[in-house]
């Protein structure tokens, strides 16, 4: 009966003592839970006493006692801080926080947690140092806290864990030295302590750290020799140490020491000597970069027995000795199948070009051999490598023409062959290259026409065929690439005039024309190439007056010197905020010169050689301007003046006339205003909006749709960035997009729409009708741009691209706006126009659906508005997106947005738009898609997407199969038969805890 009433005592004490510390856990993370921010609680709903704890999202329990031992939140963009109750998990042994908004510091209760063995607290924005008593979790296996902007020092504690086996620091503020102590992590086989501040000397404790596979120190401030104890590090696979201060030479038997390289990258340090002949031994080298260096001697041409070399990277050295043998090297790569990048630039190489270079591989996607002192001509052979994509030979020695086999290169995105001593025609073939961006032939002596098939080049920026022997006139095809941002055709022996059309090159930066034989009046298009920064047309016979060019705002650089102008100097280019030089010299120009704005400065103004100029301001010396008229003149004057006044007076009749027709007209306009104006709680005036704007310049211009214009917008007062878009009241159906706009937008709310501020309904200083919509603004841009960032100028550019993981993200809060719209709205609304612009992000990239201008709601739309305004938007990208019964003239339903979603689906993670070239007739990117699955998926990814942000052993394949399978769904040609919103945002959530909780 004892031994009985002792067993029931401590199964009760048991009981009791389980109750307590799930209690424990479960309090700790409700405390996590109160901490994270508002907005994101919603992601751990499940996280409450409906639910057992062991089912709480992210949350993973012991088998036995039942206690939390995994906690993995990674990849939910949680805000907040980190709790310090997280150190109550006292059996935690996993914990991922990465890919979220964490701030603060780290908790300094982490160094309770004896059984961590995994922490994962990356692509945060936590701050402060490592806390010293995380050196107490003895137990962990992998720490990686990088992208966050931790800073300090490294604390020699590190040592102290020693079973380690990734350390991952990467892209923090780190400052100081490495800790002796690193070398007691004789476990480790991952070390990164990349983009960080750290200097000093390399320890020699490292060569202790003999299982190491991955050292990673690029863009640090280390210096000192190339640190000895590396060559202990036999089982290196990857070594990176690009862009510190190491110098010395590298030991002749480097090969043999690090034989199992996959990376090496030595770029942008002081290394000096040869480089060593048996790197050749490291059969396995895929990647060898020592761009930026001091080397010398030749290039080992026993780099053909590299057969897995996929880049050779030797720019910015001394290598090659001036002779015909420097190319021999070039000779051996035709060995190397696997490779795709060869970059020996700004070295000392000479001599041609050898023929064979038309046998490197097929693969090969950029050869540059610029800045050397290459002779000869181009082999016509080079024709042959059609994988390429980037060829730079410029400044070089090269004589003869361009080949006419480089039309062969069709997926070539860039050319130069500038600073050459290159001669004949510029081939016609060249317009067989579509892909083209850039294209640079200044500084050679090309001559005869340009040749009208540029035009063919639709993706082309920058096409600089300056400083050559051209003639002829400029083709008015040219100024049809409308996507050009700067073209320079100076310095040659052009004739004719200035196309008209030049006003479509909207995106124009640049345009220089200088220095030829071009005549006629300046065309009055310029005025409308607003994206303008530097104009030049001096040197020329231009004449007239200079057209209305006041809209260039955002002008840097006018040089209309030694041209036959003449006219008066326009008031407006006194007040160009941005302007640095403005030369009016040696032209025609006549009367007085303004004495405002940039005209008080004559560093920036010149206009000497205009006789009949007066006025301005002293330092100019110029004549005064006489207002007196002589005394013969004064009887004509009297008439004059009476003249004068009866027309006034004509003129003031008319006007009081005109003043009534324009209120009768604004009252008119006034009454005609949605009345869905009316929920705004402030509207905002013409002239605010052109002072936000500093008078919608295109320096704050963000891009442009079918009937209107987006600018960035800064209200001083409130410090508040919008964005404001500027209907174009010209454009057939403006009105009515504005009127959809505002009618959808009036009374919906959803995390993942862009808010609607206010709106402006007004009369421009002109007179003109003013309609203007003001919504938050995005600061991340559309999804267009970071799934196209090649189409994009440096500027604008992202710096990187979108994880897999980030793209499911953006396709799950675009498909829960839809569900929303769809299925939540008091009246159910379609969005009619959903494609990648139209889709814009935020600061942590999270998605918001815009451009409301042709959405229905089902039970007031007008079929027949709706198809007419379909077909007149004039937006290219929309062709593709649109649902296939639409064109037909079928009936507007949530069907059609399903359909668009599901292109986009293809587009985000194939990176291809369904307008592409490549796509026509039957073949389409979502029958490209269709015929990929599932075997052969990974042909149609985007390849940067499967290998930006994937863990060894993710299932790449099958992820990406299931998400193009919800898009095929979505895409069916029958509206019937396609995927409902509901259903695809629960599959795409499905996919991504499957995917992304798997260790």
């Amino acid at each position: 009966m004892k031994i009985f009433l002792l067993l029931s005592f401590s199964v009760l004490m048991s009981l009791e003592a389980f109750k307590n510390t799930y209690e424990t856990d479960k309090q700790a993370l409700l405390k996590f839970k109160s901490e994270v921010s508002e907005e994101k609680e919603v992601l751990l709903s499940s996280w409450n006493n409906s639910f057992s704890l062991c089912k709480w999202t992210g949350v993973t329990c012991g088998r036995k006692h039942k206690r939390v031992t995994g906690l993995d939140l990674g990849g939910f963009q949680l805000g907040g801080v980190i709790s310090p109750f997280i150190g109550n998990l006292s059996f935690l042994i996993s914990l991922d926080f990465n890919s979220n908004s964490f701030g603060g510091t780290i908790p300094q209760e982490l160094g309770k947690l004896f059984r961590l063995q995994h922490l994962n607290m990356s692509f945060n924005f936590l701050e402060g140092g490592i806390p010293s008593s995380l050196f107490n979790c003895s137990r962990l296996l992998d720490l990686s806290l990088y992208s966050n902007y931790i800073g300090q020092g490294l604390p020699s504690e590190l040592g102290s864990l020693t079973k380690l086996v990734n350390l991952n620091l990467r892209q923090n503020k780190l400052k100081g030295k490495l800790p002796v102590s690193l070398g007691n992590l004789t476990s480790l086989r991952g070390l990164s302590f990349t983009d960080n501040d750290l200097e000093g000397e390399i320890p020699d404790a490292i060569a202790r750290l003999t299982q190491l596979e991955l050292f990673l120190l690029e863009s640090n401030n280390f210096s000192g020799v190339f640190p000895p104890a590396i060559y202990n590090l036999s089982s290196l696979m990857y070594l990176n140490m690009f862009g510190n201060g190491f110098s010395g030479n590298l030991r002749p038997d480097f090969g043999n020491l690090l034989p199992n390289l996959l990376e090496l990258s030595l770029g942008v340090n002081s290394l000096t000597g040869a480089i060593p002949s048996t790197l050749v031994n490291i059969s396995t080298l895929q990647i060898l970069g020592m761009e930026v260096n001091s080397l010398t001697g030749s290039i080992p041409t026993s780099f053909a027995k590299i057969q897995d070399l996929q880049v050779l990277s030797l720019s910015q050295n001394s290598l090659g000795n001036f002779s015909a043998g420097d190319f021999e090297f070039l000779i051996a790569l035709t060995n190397c199948t696997q490779l795709r990048k060869v970059d020996v630039s700004f070295n000392r190489l000479g001599g041609d070009l050898p023929t064979s270079i038309a046998n490197l591989s097929m693969n090969l996607r950029e050869l540059t051999l610029r800045n050397n002192f290459i002779s000869g001509s181009i082999p016509h052979g080079i024709g042959n490598l059609i994988g390429l994509q980037m060829l730079m030979l410029a400044y070089n020695l090269l004589k003869g023409p361009i080949p006419t086999s480089f039309g062969k290169l069709s997926g070539l995105m860039g050319l130069t062959v500038r600073g050459n001593r290159m001669s004949g025609e510029i081939p016609y073939s060249l317009g067989n290259i579509t892909r083209l961006e850039r294209l640079y032939l200044s500084n050679n002596n090309f001559e005869g026409i340009i040749p009208p098939s540029l035009s063919n080049c639709s993706y082309l920026l920058y096409l600089h065929i300056n400083n050559n022997k051209l003639n002829g006139i400029i083709p008015k095809e040219i100024v049809k690439i409308s996507t050009l941002f700067s073209l320079n055709m100076s310095n040659n022996l052009l004739t004719g005039s200035l196309p008209e059309d030049v006003g479509r090159l909207e995106n124009l930066g640049n345009l220089s024309v200088a220095h030829n034989k071009l005549s006629g009046k300046l065309p009055e298009t310029l005025g409308k190439c607003l994206s303008m920064a530097h104009l030049e047309l001096q040197g020329n016979s231009f004449n007239g007056i200079i057209p209305d060019i006041s809209g260039l705002v955002g002008i840097k650089e006018v040089d209309f010197s030694s041209n036959n102008l003449s006219g008066r100097i326009p008031e407006y280019l006194a007040n160009f905020s941005l302007l640095e030089y403005l030369n009016l010299s040696f032209n025609n120009f006549e009367g007085n010169v303004p004495t405002e704005g940039k005209f008080k400065n004559t560093t920036i103004v010149s206009v000497s050689g205009n006789k009949n100029l007066c006025g301005g301001i002293l330092e100019l010396r110029l004549k005064p301007c006489y207002l007196q008229p002589p005394e013969n003149s004064r009887k004509k004057l009297v008439i004059g003046l009476s003249v004068g006044i009866s027309l006034l007076l004509i003129l003031f009749i008319a006007s009081v006339s005109l003043c009534w027709v324009k209120s009768r007209k604004k009252k008119k306009i006034t009454e005609e205003t949605p009345s869905t104006l009316g929920i705004f709680h402030e509207m905002i005036s013409y002239g605010d909006l052109r002072n936000a704007t500093d008078g919608f310049s295109s320096s704050n211009l963000i891009g442009s749709g079918s009937f209107g214009t987006v600018f960035k917008a800064l209200f001083q007062a409130e410090n508040k960035v919008v964005a404001v878009k500027v209907l174009n009241m010209q454009r057939h159906g403006a009105m009515k997009s504005f009127m959809a706009e505002c009618e959808s937008l009036k009374d919906i709310r959803h995390r993942n729409l862009v808010k609607l501020l206010t709106a402006c309904s007004s009369i421009d200083f002109q007179g003109n009708e003013f309609r203007a919509l003001i919504y938050e603004y995005m600061p991340n841009g559309s999804l267009d741009m970071w799934l196209h960032p090649k189409e994009m100028n440096e500027i604008s550019r992202p710096s990187r691209t979108l994880t897999l993981l980030e793209r499911l993200n953006i396709a799950i809060d675009v498909a829960s706006v839809l569900e929303y719209l769809h299925i939540n709205c008091h009246e159910s609304i379609v969005h009619c126009d959903l494609k990648p612009s139209n889709v814009l992000l935020d600061d942590d990239l999270t998605a918001h659906v815009s451009d409301f201008g042709l959405a229905r709601i089902l039970l007031k739309f007008d079929q027949e508005t709706f198809i007419n305004q379909l077909s007149s938007a004039g937006v290219r990208g929309s062709i593709g997106y649109a649902a296939p019964e639409y064109a037909m003239g079928g009936e507007i339903s949530v069907h059609g947005d399903a359909y668009s979603f599901g292109i986009l689906i293809f587009e985000m993670f194939s990176g291809k738009r369904p307008t592409d070239e490549i796509f026509g007739g039957d073949i389409t990117l979502r029958s490209c898609i269709r015929s990929a699955l599932p075997e052969q998926v990974l042909d149609v990814a985007e390849e940067l997407v499967l290998h930006n942000g994937l863990r060894v052993g993710f299932p790449a394949s099958e992820c990406l199969t299931k998400v193009l399978e919800v898009g095929l769904g979505c895409s069916e040609e029958s509206p019937a038969n396609r995927l409902g919103m509901s259903d695809v945002v629960k599959e795409l959530i499905s996919i991504k805890e499957r995917f992304f909780k798997a260790r």
